[in-house]
């Protein structure tokens, strides 16, 4: 182990982050709240990703989560107890968030998702921002944004767009239809489907495998690759879905839309 590798990246309560041999592992680690992002996690995984991009030794990063769920989405009931200044919460949650997105997206380092249960929201961001997804038989996905009365965040209608194309982007952001894992993988939105008690070990022998590549040369193909989809940069397209989250969060039907989901009845939108 490097001296690098040795100053740590910080665990916490809401993430465990570590680097091994020059794998950086990300899990985040609400598991009883299926690790919906809340001011807390975001914090953390701003705080990882910052050290792991800026250590040299790291080659692969590794996205995973605790328990039964990858991640929900965003903490609905942080949006609850935020609901008088909704519009400002969100933007103080999204600040962090999306700089760490573009981070780890600029660092061009390889990223391995794993993903298992539920894949909502912000979790889609963080799930697609990978460049191998691999998923769980019991992974689901749903974006549920327009459910509550908001518009995307964290990349997820960017990276959703780049995975599957924009009319299917539009489709599932319209809809909220929920996919299972092998619908996802018929998409093309994750590149393998295995059983949960091997999903680890595959995402694993995978990260192996970049590891013992050319770091540079993976690197340049990242960096070769970056504006081939769309004009529109990663790091733009996150302002511009920051922009729109925090004005949807200053309309009534963000609060409509959470209160509704808080009560299980159907929002009754303006």
């Amino acid at each position: 182990m490097t001296t690098a590798e040795n100053n740590l990246p910080p665990s916490s309560e809401v993430l465990h982050c570590h680097i091994d041999a020059g794998v950086a592992t990300i899990r985040l680690n609400r598991a009883n709240h299926g690790n919906a992002l809340n001011m807390a996690l975001v914090e953390a995984f701003a705080n990882a990703v910052n050290q792991i991009v800026n250590t040299s030794s790291v080659r692969v990063v590794l996205l995973t989560g605790s328990g039964k769920n990858f991640c929900v989405g965003g903490d609905i009931q942080s949006f609850i107890e935020e609901r008088d200044d909704l519009s400002g919460f969100v933007a103080a949650i999204t600040e962090p968030l999306h700089n760490a997105l573009a981070q780890l997206e600029a660092s061009h380092l390889p990223i391995v998702a794993a993903l298992n249960g539920a894949v909502g929201g912000a979790g889609i961001g963080l799930a697609l921002i990978a460049d191998f997804v691999l998923a769980a038989e019991s992974m689901k996905l749903r974006c549920g944004y327009t459910a509550i009365g908001l518009s995307p965040d964290a990349g997820s209608s960017w990276l959703l767009a780049n995975r599957v194309g924009a009319f299917r982007a539009r489709q599932l952001l319209l809809s909220n239809s929920t996919l299972d894992a092998q619908a996802c993988l018929n998409l093309g939105l994750v590149d393998g489907v295995y059983p949960d008690a091997d999903l680890l070990t595959q995402a694993q022998r995978l990260v192996e495998a970049l590891r013992g590549g050319s770091a540079k040369a993976m690197s340049r193909v990242k960096h070769l690759l970056d504006h081939s989809i769309t004009q529109r940069t990663f790091k733009s397209h996150l302002d511009l879905e920051r922009k729109l989250i925090i004005d949807s969060a200053a309309e009534g039907d963000a609060q409509e839309g959470i209160l509704a989901f808080m009560e299980k009845r159907q929002a009754n939108f303006s």
